[in-house]
């Protein structure tokens, strides 16, 4: 994995290191899950809960997490409780061996839980989700200690029941934390096929998982916390998922009193159209922001007086003789455009005319150079993706939810649902990166997955992705290989959202997209976090 990724476990990259531990390291898996429930413990500590804890059990080693969290509580002088969702003879052999140490000798054994000492145990193995909310009443924290990395699909009863119960509780005001990964989150996809848990802490253990950071699984983590268990360095790390990291802004090589502009990169931006010229404009500066030494825009002829009066810095080339938009009649003229580009755009503010979609389906298997393919440039491959496929450079790919799904023939909601597998299915599809945006950007190449962690909510306006598809160019013009100037763009983007917020007194409200281009130049600068 590249040394900028931060890596990500699914459930079988867990596994892997869990066996390494035990099997090839002598670690006892009793002890690894007693200190995850001592992780778990604390963090419920740290809430201060002005009631008693009650921690909803699985039957698995999730389960068993949680027992190992109420023993501990306990000990700390918190009333804890546990609720079993299923019979206790049904959990782990490390389950049922906490279960002992929780109750005493023989509590494993049938379907009742006994009490022990100063606070009960009490069991809630019903299918009605009324029971177990009946029992969480006037809890002062809640353990969700149901499922854990291994949990794939939707809850059925009684954890369908109980997650709803928890939720409910949730909106009441009473924190949830959570073992490992929220119940009903697909560690390995981020997915959420049903009920789902909705934390406000989860503490995961080793390390954290793809799940916590692609959504929607995300959006029910809440605070993560990662805790090591024991597990020894020289476990097996994660090999396809990654967090970009900030090592990422040391990548693009730097100019040199030999570098000229034509040597730090030429970017051609082809699109424009009547009321649409904006996005030309922002693409363009920001690859010059971005480093770029020489920028160009192929723009509809009738238009390009617009671009003459309103660029300094950015070469104009006015293309073929259809009025206010680009089409087919301007093919060869497009290919001119592109004959000295490192690396390109295609598509903003290009339109839905058939005709111009037609020009783009038309040049962009052959442009030479490396494409990045935006806006309207990818409604025109809608359901054709494979056409990409010819191209023999690098092309990088930047659709929001909405255009991958017109992409893949899919509804918005769907690609929502199924963020990771939807790019990853654009990418070997095409051949192509896919840079699927959200607050989770997801960069993949269909095997390997990068995310973006970098929190700007500034970048929710008109014209920022228009931006990042100017950065990604530059960056490709620049010499880095695609996937590695995917994720930088992403991560720099994502900071310049962050820098151009905070110009304006934290008010992420008031970024538009011109703000962000003003911010490149910190949000590429590698000297740790914008301050």
């Amino acid at each position: 994995m590249e040394s900028w990724l931060r890596g990500l476990y699914d459930a079988e990259g867990m596994r892997a290191a869990d066996s390494w531990a035990i099997e090839g390291q002598g670690i006892s898996s009793l002890g690894l899950m007693e200190a995850a429930g001592r992780a778990v413990a604390e963090a419920v500590a740290r809430l201060s809960p002005a009631g008693p804890v009650r921690v909803v059990c699985g039957k698995g080693n999730n389960g068993g997490d949680g027992l190992v969290a109420a023993r501990l509580l306990r000990e700390m002088g918190f009333e804890a409780e546990v609720l079993l969702l299923w019979p206790a003879d049904e959990l782990s052999p490390d389950a049922t061996a906490n279960l002992e140490r929780l109750n005493g000798p023989g509590a494993g054994a049938g379907d009742g839980v006994r009490t022990s000492g100063r606070y009960p145990a009490i069991s809630a193995n019903a299918s009605a989700g009324g029971d177990v909310g009946a029992r969480l009443a006037g809890s002062g924290a809640v353990v969700d200690a149901i499922f854990g990395t291994g949990f794939a699909g939707a809850p059925r009863e009684p954890a369908a029941g109980a997650i709803g119960a928890i939720g409910a509780r949730r909106a009441e005001g009473v924190p949830v934390v959570a073992c490992d990964v929220a119940s009903g989150v697909d560690a390995a996809t981020g997915e959420v096929a049903g009920a789902v848990v909705e934390a406000d802490v989860t503490v995961t253990f080793h390390g954290a998982k793809v799940g916590h950071y692609v959504a929607p699984g995300k959006w029910a983590t809440g605070e993560l916390v990662v805790a090591p268990i024991g597990i020894p360095a020289g476990a097996p790390a994660p090999e396809a998922a990654g967090v970009i990291g900030p090592a990422v802004l040391d990548l693009p090589p730097k100019r040199g009193a030999q570098s000229t502009k034509f040597s730090s990169g030429q970017v051609t931006i082809a699109g424009g159209s009547r009321g649409l010229t904006g996005a030309v404009r922002m693409s363009s500066t920001a690859a010059i922001r971005a480093g770029a030494g020489y920028a160009t825009v192929a723009v509809p002829a009738d238009l390009e007086p617009i671009f003459e009066a309103a660029e300094v810095e950015v070469m104009s080339r006015g293309i073929g003789a259809t009025p206010g938009r680009l089409g087919t009649d301007a093919v060869d003229d497009l290919f001119a455009a592109f004959e000295r580009a490192a690396a390109g755009v295609l598509g903003p503010g290009m339109g839905r005319d058939e005709d111009s979609l037609a020009l783009a389906r038309e040049v962009a298997p052959r442009i030479e150079a490396p494409l990045v393919i935006d806006a309207d440039g990818l409604n025109a491959f809608a359901g054709q993706l494979d056409r990409l496929a010819a191209r023999t450079a690098a092309t990088v790919l930047t659709p929001h939810a909405g255009e991958l799904g017109r992409l893949l023939e899919r509804e918005s909601e769907e690609i929502a649902a199924r963020r990771l597998a939807a790019a990853k299915e654009a990418a070997a599809w095409s051949g192509a990166i896919v840079v699927l945006k959200g607050d989770d950007t997801i960069v993949t190449d269909g095997e390997r997955v990068a995310v973006n962690a970098v929190a700007a909510p500034g970048l929710a306006t008109a014209g920022s992705g228009d931006v990042l598809s100017g950065v990604t160019a530059a960056l490709l013009a620049r010499g880095l290989a695609p996937f590695a100037a995917a994720c930088c763009a992403v991560y720099a983007h994502a900071r310049a959202g962050q820098e151009a917020a905070r110009r304006l007194g934290g008010v992420a409200e008031s970024v538009i997209a011109t703000d962000v281009i003003a911010a490149i130049p910190a949000g590429l600068r590698s000297a740790g976090p914008v301050e």
